[in-house]
Order: structure tokens, then C-alpha cells, then sequence
């Protein structure tokens, strides 16, 4: 590496689909509409589930966790995509970069630990109705959440300074919407296997040990719910679980794909693809899952609209 230079750029190209512009406004589009349901549907499920006090418990707790997650993950990295979309220079600098790459992989491995969180949670709630209370009382739910967000933001930390101590060499084209880890072990100038198998290796911390809990859980649930006698109770019982399950499907279906799959060199734009619906599409799909399909939350808005809530 003598003699080569290996500072820091000042800023980076972020070149999306600029080799393809006849893309760009659909795109624009796109990533517009879905910002917007995604900041005033996140917003809503925060705001139903403080003002109603039915809301009042760990279910919607979990879920506001979710909510306020998902508004912080978007805004970290679509307004930057929105206003290069629309420019010519598509250049993001240095520090934003860096700010982004950290907020969201923090959010995004916070996420994957929530979800798992949540399973527990309907877990006590349909395997053991008479103790949930007891159990998953208000200091377990702000301890299980609070785990999340620091072993979240606590992995960011770790894989955002291994990625951002490599060399870049003069680098700065990075091929993708936003800066992402995946995309800048790309830019470096020399050899990235070790920081590959520890992604690997954490991704599989953070995605597949949270899904295999996940999944047990809900084999323990499947089994619980076969065995109530009433049909209106298992479709109940269901119905409280299946939002969860869709959510579950879409984020990690879509982010195992993009971490722990082998590159694939038929299709290079996959990945890009793959983030922008994990990082775009499934935080704006989540609330209108959970609301569509949940008639506390749709009776919650109901009660708000028609005045029948006193606002604490």
C-alpha cells in the first residue's frame, strides 16, 4: 500500500440506477408515496396507542417500539435518495455517509431483535393467558426493548468502524441508493474476506438466531391454538398473530436474502433491489398490516375520531 493514497473522500457517489435514467422518476415516485404513508401510518399507530388506554399494554408497547423504529430508518436514508434522484451530482458527503451507514444498520439490527421480542410476547399471551400479566409486566417489556435498541445500536458500532478503518484508496463511487456496509467493502483497495465472514457471522447472530426463536414460538402457539375447542377462539388467536408473522416474513425473507445469500453475478442489481424493499417498502407495509388486520387498532381510531377517548 505504499504510496497509495488512502485518505478519506470528502464526499460519495451514490450511482443507483444512474446508468439507467428513464428509471428515475417511477423511482422518485415510489420512494416518495411510500415515505410519505410511512411516516404518517408509523405516526398514527404512536399516536392511537398512547391516547387509547385499551392500547395500554405490552402488545402496543412492542408495536410503538416498531413504529418509531421504522420512522427513524426511512428518514435516515430517503430524503438523501429523494433530493440525489433529482439532481445530477448524486453525491452524499462523507459524514452523511457515515451517519447514515450507522443509523441504519443500528435501526435495522434493532429490528431484527423487536421482532423477536414481539413473538415472545404473543407467546405468553395465547400459551399462558392466566400468568401474562405477571409475566410480562412494564419492567420486563422496558428491559426486553431497551435490550434491543443498545445490542442494535451496540453491533452498529462494531461493524461501522470495521468498515469505515478500510482503506478506500481514492474510491467514492459506491453502487447503490445509500450507504450500506454490503456497498462500501466494495470500495476498499484491499482484501475484505475477514470483514465478510464477520458480517456473516453477525448477520447470522442478528437474523437467524432471532427467526429460529421466532419460529419456535410459533410452533409452540400453532400447537396451543389447535387446542381450543371454539372456532371463533382459534381465529382469534390467530388473528392477533398473523400481522406479526406477515411483518416477520417480509423483513427477514428480504434481509437474509441480502446478508447471508452469495452474491449472485447474473443479477448485480438484486441487492439493490432487496434494501430498498427492507429499507423502503416493508416500514411502510407494517402499518397498514397491523391496522388492516387488527380490530383493536381499527376500533382505537374509531374512538378517537368520534371523541370517545379522554386524552390523558
Amino acid at each position: 500500500m505504499k504510496g497509495v493514497n488512502v485518505s478519506a473522500p470528502r464526499e460519495f457517489i451514490l450511482l443507483g440506477f444512474s446508468d439507467r435514467p428513464w428509471l428515475e422518476l417511477p423511482l422518485f415516485v415510489v420512494f416518495l408515496v411510500s415515505y410519505v404513508l410511512t411516516i404518517f401510518g408509523n405516526l398514527a399507530i404512536i399516536a392511537v396507542s398512547h391516547l387509547d388506554p385499551k392500547l395500554h399494554t405490552p402488545m402496543y408497547f412492542f408495536l410503538t417500539n416498531l413504529s418509531l423504529l421504522d420512522l427513524c430508518y426511512t428518514t435516515s436514508t430517503v430524503p438523501q435518495m429523494l433530493v440525489n434522484i433529482c439532481s445530477t451530482r448524486k453525491v452524499i458527503s462523507y459524514g452523511g455517509c457515515v451517519a447514515q451507514l450507522f443509523i441504519f444498520l443500528a435501526l435495522g439490527s434493532t429490528e431484527c431483535l423487536l421482532l423477536a421480542v414481539m413473538s415472545l410476547d404473543r407467546f405468553v399471551a395465547i400459551c399462558r393467558p392466566l400468568h401474562y400479566s405477571v409475566i410480562m409486566h412494564q419492567r420486563l417489556c422496558l428491559q426486553l426493548a431497551a435490550a434491543s435498541w443498545i445490542s442494535g445500536f451496540g453491533n452498529s458500532v462494531l461493524q461501522s468502524t470495521l468498515t469505515l478503518q478500510l482503506p478506500l484508496c481514492g474510491r467514492k463511487e459506491v453502487d447503490h441508493f445509500f450507504c450500506e456496509v454490503p456497498a462500501l467493502l466494495k470500495l476498499s483497495c484491499v482484501d475484505t474476506t475477514a470483514n465478510e465472514a464477520e458480517l456473516f457471522f453477525i448477520s447470522v447472530l442478528f437474523l437467524l438466531l432471532p427467526l429460529t426463536l421466532i419460529l419456535v414460538s410459533y410452533a409452540f402457539i400453532a400447537r396451543a391454538v389447535l387446542r381450543i375447542q371454539s372456532a371463533e377462539g382459534r381465529r382469534k388467536a390467530f388473528g392477533t398473530c398473523g400481522s406479526h408473522l406477515i411483518v416477520v416474513s417480509l423483513f427477514y425473507g428480504t434481509a437474509i436474502s441480502m446478508y447471508l445469500q452469495p452474491p449472485s453475478p447474473n443479477s448485480k442489481d438484486r441487492g439493490k433491489m432487496v434494501s430498498l424493499f427492507y429499507g423502503i417498502i416493508a416500514p411502510m407495509l407494517n402499518p397498514l398490516i397491523y391496522t388492516l388486520r387488527n380490530k383493536d387498532v381499527k376500533g382505537a381510531f374509531k374512538r378517537i375520531v368520534s371523541g370517545k377517548v379522554t386524552f390523558p
